[in-house]
């Protein structure tokens, strides 16, 4: 079994042009993907298995096939989950906080993963599980699941450019005095416990930018981005500043549970550019339940105070 990445009929602005140079400069292909296409013999001119040294003309018509391929890995579970959007390149979920998005030591069921390939067995999709990026078990929103390699490889190289937006919310412990700044650090694994991350000099650049959107007395609501994409950058960084975020088990100082029962952070915005369009995609999450009620509690300890 295979899958279409591509079918097009060749216009008179492709005439004459090797299929290599249209899989590369028009289609924007990766040399893996292409190399694993030729394997393959998954490119085919006119309906025929063909290298991509041939030229192609005005009227020919191209198809790229890749195999298919299956997370076989992965033990399928009715795990529910909600989906944002999904075509047949990309699947993009808004997770709710407490679900790890792929299955690690420890954790080989109940996550995100098992929900998802659960969910295409029943519709009969066959994709491998491919997360572009990652937010950790305790954060809630957006993340984008590549279906072929081809995504992937396409939605990686946005990643490592830095070309996907997105863009977080949290509620962190007091008042932030600027109504801007960009937290600047290296971030390393901690001496003492190898799941910490902290600033240190010979961590890995980072840098966050965050915008503040309410204070409260006890508290402060911030829009947040990533300028590098290190593990619990936002938490470290936060709590760098001295600002910790509520509900954060790890990085807190704190018992929130009074506030709330899991971290305050939340991927709000996603926007990427689509790997078969190229026409650019931008999603939004309203910020969960769980967040809006700390918010409440913070404005009504605020007027308790007046």
């Amino acid at each position: 079994m295979k899958d279409e990445l591509y079918s097009l009929t060749i216009g008179e602005e492709l005439a004459g042009r090797k299929i290599k140079d249209v899989l590369q400069k028009q289609l924007k292909m990766s040399r893996k993907v292409i190399r694993k296409l030729t394997e393959g013999q998954g490119v085919l001119l006119n309906g025929e298995p063909i290298w991509t040294s041939w030229r192609v003309a005005e009227g020919d018509h191209l198809r790229l096939l890749l195999p298919a391929e299956e997370s076989v890995d992965i033990l399928p579970e009715p795990i529910p989950f909600a989906t944002c959007y999904e075509d047949e390149d990309v699947l993009v979920v808004d997770k709710r906080a407490g679900l790890i998005v792929h299955p690690t030591s420890g954790h080989w069921t109940g996550t995100l993963a098992n929900g998802v390939v659960y969910d295409w067995k029943q519709r009969g999709v066959v994709a491998r599980f491919r997360p572009v990026h990652r937010i950790d078990q305790w954060t809630s929103g957006l993340i984008v699941i590549a279906k072929n390699h081809h995504a992937h490889q396409f939605l990686s190289q946005q990643m490592m450019a830095r070309t996907i937006e997105r863009a977080y919310t949290a509620v962190v412990h007091g008042r932030l005095d600027l109504e801007e700044g960009l937290v600047v650090g290296p971030i390393g694994r901690s001496d003492e416990d190898f799941r910490v991350r902290v600033v240190r000099e010979d961590g890995q650049p980072a840098s966050t930018e965050y915008r503040v959107t309410e204070r409260f007395v006890a508290g402060t609501q911030v829009d947040l981005k990533l300028h590098s994409g290190r593990t619990h950058q936002i938490r470290v960084h936060m709590k760098h500043i001295g600002h910790p975020l509520f509900g954060d088990a790890m990085y807190g100082t704190t018992d929130d549970a009074a506030w709330i029962e899991r971290q305050a952070l939340h991927a709000k915005l996603l926007g990427f550019v689509h790997p078969r369009s190229g026409e650019p995609l931008r999603f939004e999450s309203p910020l969960p339940e769980e967040m809006t009620r700390l918010v409440e509690k913070l404005r009504q300890a605020d007027e308790g105070k007046e």
